[in-house]
């Protein structure tokens, strides 16, 4: 027997397991990229996905600063007392945070105080814009607040164990604890 033939013929059936293998990954991965996506079904969308996105009257661009920074911190852990992206954020800690840094405006330290400030009240999600503030009545009194975002979303820090998100604020429980929006970019 000759020994490079039988190389070739030891070798070729590697090679033709790997060529198979690797034909086998690519149709796999070129099914999954052309897989279409579909969409959330309507039940778990926002009723408010399809209003208009709008900014405060003449506060067009502090409101996108608002809403870059707001988005640029989602997925940061969530820390009781928390103000800062390095060491994360409570929901209060992170509003602050978000505006100090987009506007210059320090916000009271507490989700209540910041209720109580000056600033137009929104009564109704409808009339939300983004950038405003949104809190919630969660045990008869005001303890969370977020940031609007537009579209039905809002940017918080919702709890311990997880990270600054984006919710719909008209979902079963954000929507049920709703108390009313505050308009500080007036």
């Amino acid at each position: 027997m000759d020994t490079p033939s039988a190389t070739r013929f030891a070798i070729a059936p590697a090679r033709t397991v790997r060529l198979a293998l690797l034909t086998v990954a690519i149709a796999l991965l070129a099914a999954c990229a052309s897989a279409p996506r579909r969409a959330a079904p309507a039940a778990t969308r926002s009723a408010l996905a399809s209003e208009p996105a709008r900014a405060p009257d003449g506060q067009v661009a502090a409101a996108n600063d608002v809403l870059f920074r707001a988005m640029a911190l989602v997925g940061t852990p969530y820390r009781w007392g928390g103000n800062t992206p390095s060491g994360g954020f409570d929901c209060s800690g992170l509003v602050d945070y978000i505006y100090r840094n987009a506007t210059g405006l320090q916000l009271p330290r507490t989700s209540g105080e910041m209720a109580d400030q000056g600033g137009r009240k929104v009564k109704r999600m409808t009339k939300l814009v983004s950038g405003d503030l949104v809190f919630f009545d969660i045990g008869g009194r005001i303890s969370h607040v977020g940031v609007y975002v537009g579209k039905g979303r809002f940017v918080h820090a919702p709890n311990s164990g997880g990270t600054v998100r984006l919710d719909d604020i008209d979902g079963p429980y954000w929507g049920e604890h709703f108390a009313f929006g505050r308009r500080v970019l007036d």
